[in-house]
């Protein structure tokens, strides 16, 4: 399947060191070569960059790698596909407008006999069943709650309650931001890092590339990194457990709940998973 990695940060901060070794598995050290895509935030504004060129030999990637974009939210995505072709209208992450938002999305899984009824503004534009789950949301978020954009613990509530209905068609790992806020939901694999002062040195696995993040982060900042699995060799990440649903805000871990998995897309996750 699919590979995820997000970051959400106190202050405004570049992925470059991240997305390198992420690159990595999009056909070199992994078999994720169906596309790739990239979204950074600047204040309510986005810039997405999707290729459905295998991302270790993407341009696109390389501008990425070499273009220290600074944002306080991002959402990457390393595509094998398995709903839709490898074009790029299926390449995530995706983009829709919300209360005068953008929202980015992105999904490693895979849903089966999920067919919401979708209406109005928000309609896929590919034929993945990741982008039809996230109009589904912004869909029912707004059918939900109107004009009137909600506050956090209401927002949060209400995306729990979509991914249990979702969850119950199959693997939902997902990354979705408005640009304040990252929330990831884990199915069946997810890790998290908090890295904060002090600061130490990060040694990634995809690659032989040391930071040491003493020299470029102050005391104030605070940086979450999200992803499928752990990006580098010394340092300690955090393992989600299946149906945890958390939102990051300023880079710290700021909600967190559990949406049960029935047991049958329990067994139906171990099965992929044996498969991968």
């Amino acid at each position: 399947m699919c590979q995820l990695l997000g970051m959400n940060c106190a202050t405004p901060t570049d992925i470059t060191f991240s997305f390198t070794g992420f690159a990595a598995r999009g056909g070199r050290t992994d078999h994720h070569a169906d596309g790739f895509g990239v979204a950074f935030f600047e204040n309510k504004a986005c810039r997405v960059f999707i290729d459905n060129a295998p991302c270790c030999q993407s341009p696109v990637a390389e501008l990425i790698k070499n273009y220290p974009i600074k944002s306080r939210n991002v959402i990457a995505h390393i595509r094998k596909a398995t709903q839709g072709s490898t074009a790029l209208e299926n390449c995530h992450p995706f983009m829709r407008e919300l209360w005068g938002r953008h929202w980015i999305f992105a999904h490693n899984g895979d849903l089966k006999d999920y067919r919401p009824k979708l209406a109005g503004q928000y309609r896929p534009v590919g034929c993945t069943d990741s982008e039809t789950a996230f109009c589904h949301v912004l869909q029912s978020l707004r059918s939900a709650f109107g004009n009137d954009e909600p506050g956090d613990e209401e927002l949060f509530a209400a995306l729990e309650t979509l991914t249990g209905e979702i969850t119950l068609h199959g693997v939902f790992n997902f990354l979705i931001s408005n640009g304040s806020t990252l929330f990831a939901h884990c199915s069946t694999s997810l890790y998290y890092i908090v890295r904060q002062w002090p600061f130490a040195k990060a040694h990634l696995i995809d690659a032989d590339m040391t930071v040491d993040f003493s020299r470029t982060n102050l005391q104030g900042d605070c940086v979450a990194v999200i992803a499928t699995k752990p990006l580098t060799d010394n340092e300690v990440w955090t393992r989600l457990e299946p149906g945890q649903l958390l939102a990051f805000d300023k880079g710290r871990l700021a909600r967190q709940a559990r949406v049960p998995i029935p047991e049958i897309v329990q067994r139906k996750n171990a099965e992929n998973l044996a498969c991968a």
